[in-house]
């Protein structure tokens, strides 16, 4: 799988099933930019789990609803209910242990 871009219109339909890691970025964040390889290998290699991107600047909707207030912030949620909020850069190894806590 690959990591999906999404938006206002559909973030919560793209995250309403199953575990759902979303990384709300912009293009001018430096932590977001070392973020992103690390969201992206994750997805590339982990079949149980959805990956999506959405860009607070683009999509400020979605990012006032959440009280996003620094990025890069991961929000996990399960079944649409958020379980999960991190603010700043995680490793691979940190969110593999975070995300254990939610597959079954």
């Amino acid at each position: 799988m690959s990591v999906s871009i999404v938006n206002d219109k559909n973030f919560n339909e793209e995250t309403n099933k199953g575990i759902v890691v979303t990384d709300f970025w912009a293009e001018w964040c430096g932590p977001c930019k070392m973020q992103s390889p690390v969201i992206e290998d994750m997805a590339n290699n982990i079949t149980d789990v959805k990956f999506n991107k959405i860009d607070v600047d683009q999509n400020k909707d979605t990012a006032r609803n959440l009280s996003i207030m620094a990025i890069p912030t991961l929000i996990i949620k399960k079944d649409g209910e958020i379980v999960e909020r991190l603010t700043g850069f995680h490793t691979k190894e940190m969110l593999l242990k975070i995300l254990d806590l939610y597959r079954s």
